[in-house]
C-alpha cells in the first residue's frame, strides 16, 4: 500500500477512535457524584431509602464516579419515585392471578454542578415478579428476570414481595448507572 493511502487510513481510524472515546466518556471535569435521598411521591414505605442505598452501592461498586457529599461533588444525581405499581400480571384460564409485578417508576436528573445545568433528565422503570405461594423458590416464576426459575436459580429465596421489590430497585439502579456510562 502506498504511503499516502496508509496515512489516510490511519487518520480515518484515529479520528474514529477519538470520536468514539469522546462520545463514550463522562465530561472530563466530572469525577464525582452526590446521590441525595430520593424523593418518594408514593405511599410505599421505605422506598426512598432502598432506592438511594442501591444507587450509592452500584456507583461505589463500579467506581466510575466517586460518591461524595453534595458540597464536594462535581455532579448530583437527583431522583423522584413517581409511581409504584403492585398489580396482577399473569392469569390462568379461569382468570385467577398467578403472577404479580412490583414496578418502580422514577424520574432522574443528573446535574453538572460546575456548568449549572442538567446533563440529562429521564424516566426509568423496572419490575420484579412474584407469585401468590409466598415461596419464591417453588413458585415457577423467574422472579428476577435472569432466565432461571426455582431450583435452577440460587438467589430466589425469601419473602416473595420483598424479593420482587429488591429486584426492581436493583434493576433501576443498574439502568441509571448504565445510562450515565453510555450516554457520554
Amino acid at each position: 500500500m502506498n504511503r499516502l493511502l496508509m496515512s489516510s487510513v490511519f487518520a480515518v481510524a484515529l479520528s474514529g477512535c477519538m470520536f468514539y472515546s469522546m462520545a463514550g466518556s463522562i465530561p472530563p471535569h466530572i469525577s464525582s457524584i452526590a446521590i441525595p435521598l430520593v424523593d418518594n411521591q408514593t405511599a410505599e414505605f421505605g422506598m426512598a431509602e432502598a432506592v438511594t442505598d442501591n444507587l450509592v452501592e452500584k456507583f461505589t461498586e463500579e467506581n466510575i464516579l466517586r460518591v461524595r457529599d453534595e458540597t464536594d461533588a462535581d455532579s448530583i444525581l437527583r431522583g423522584t419515585i413517581i409511581d409504584i405499581k403492585d398489580a396482577p400480571y399473569t392469569y390462568t384460564k379461569a382468570e385467577a392471578v398467578t403472577e404479580y409485578r412490583f414496578t418502580v417508576s422514577m424520574k432522574i436528573e443528573w446535574f453538572d454542578v460546575e456548568n449549572d445545568k442538567a446533563l440529562f433528565e429521564k424516566n426509568f422503570s423496572s419490575f420484579g415478579a412474584y407469585g401468590l405461594s409466598g415461596d419464591i423458590s417453588t413458585d415457577g416464576i423467574d422472579n428476577d428476570g435472569d432466565g432461571l426459575t426455582d431450583a435452577d436459580d440460587d438467589d430466589e429465596f425469601g419473602d416473595a414481595r420483598e424479593f420482587a421489590t429488591e429486584v426492581a430497585v436493583t434493576k433501576i439502579a443498574e439502568d441509571i448507572l448504565n445510562e450515565i456510562m453510555t450516554s457520554w
